[in-house]
């Protein structure tokens, strides 16, 4: 069985500026504070938090929507792929992104409080937002 959910935030910086660094090495290294490689070419893969998390770029349009293939290492073999989807939008302030993940294995339960704090916040203070 798995699971889906939806986590959203502001980041102060433009769309363009979030989409490029998340899919930089250098940059997602720096935003997230762990290192990771990271490429803009769709089929390519990536890693991050030191290998504990790989998948595949699926789709990718710049500055809009980010597609990955998602897996972390204590996923089991018959646990399969989950799919990380990341939308940018201008608002008011610089970005909204919203990132649904689907296909999480039901015993993840830690995911969605990952995504705020190893993602979300570290996002906004490398931008400069401090909230």
């Amino acid at each position: 069985m798995t699971i889906e959910f939806t986590v959203s935030d502001i980041i102060p910086a433009s769309p363009q500026a979030v989409y490029d660094t998340w899919l930089d090495s250098e940059g997602h290294t720096k935003m997230t504070g762990s290192p990771a490689h990271a490429t803009a070419k769709v089929g390519e893969s990536f890693d991050a938090w030191e290998g504990h998390i790989t998948g595949k770029n699926l789709e990718l349009e710049p500055g809009k929507r980010i597609v990955q293939s998602w897996r972390a290492a204590d996923y089991t073999e018959s646990d399969g792929l989950s799919q990380i989807e990341i939308t940018l939008d201008p608002v008011e302030g610089g970005t909204k992104i919203t990132l649904t993940h689907s296909n999480v294995p039901d015993n993840q339960t830690g995911h969605q409080a990952g995504w705020l704090s190893h993602y979300f916040e570290p996002m906004k203070h490398y931008f400069g937002g401090s909230k």
